[in-house]
C-alpha cells in the first residue's frame, strides 16, 4: 500500500490535469459547464474516482456524464503523461451530491426557522396555567407567629 500523503498528491495532480484538459475543451458537444470538485485515489494507486459538477439541468447533467464517460480513455491518457507514477490509474466520473444535499440542508434550515418563528408567536401570547413560580419557598420565621 502506497503512502497516504503520496496518494492525496497524486490526487491532487490528478484534480488539476483532468480541470486543464477539460478547461480546453473537449470535441463532444455534449459536455456542459464542469466543476471537479475532489478526486479520490485507492490506496494501491491503481484507481482514482474523479467528483464533478454540472451547472444545469438533469439533462445536460445526462449528457456530460456520457461525454466524460466517452472521453475517459483519452483522459486517462492525458494523465499518464503528466504524471511520475509507474502505473497510470483508471479513472471513473462519478457526478458528486453535495449541490443537492446543500440544497436539502437549505430546505431543512427553513422549515426549522419557520416552525421557531410559529413557537415564538405562542409563546409570547401565552400565560402561566398556575403560579408564575410553582416552586415551594421556605417559610419565614416571621410568616409563623
Amino acid at each position: 500500500m502506497a503512502d497516504p500523503a503520496r496518494a492525496r498528491k497524486l490526487a491532487d495532480r490528478i484534480k488539476v490535469i483532468i480541470a486543464k484538459r477539460l478547461d480546453r475543451g473537449l470535441r463532444d458537444p455534449r459536455l456542459g459547464f464542469v466543476t471537479i470538485t475532489d478526486v479520490q485515489v485507492t490506496g494501491d494507486l491503481q484507481h482514482a474516482t474523479v467528483f464533478y459538477t454540472v451547472y444545469g439541468t438533469d439533462q445536460e447533467r445526462a449528457d456530460t456524464a456520457a461525454a466524460l464517460q466517452a472521453a475517459t480513455g483519452m483522459l486517462r491518457s492525458e494523465v499518464g503523461k503528466n504524471i511520475t507514477a509507474r502505473l497510470t490509474p483508471t479513472l471513473e466520473f462519478q457526478l458528486d451530491a453535495i449541490p443537492e444535499n446543500a440544497a436539502h440542508i437549505e430546505d431543512l434550515l427553513r422549515q426549522a426557522h419557520e416552525h421557531d418563528t410559529e413557537v415564538a408567536g405562542l409563546a409570547a401570547g401565552a400565560s402561566y396555567a398556575g403560579d408564575e413560580d410553582p416552586y415551594v419557598k421556605p417559610k419565614d420565621v416571621d410568616d409563623e407567629e
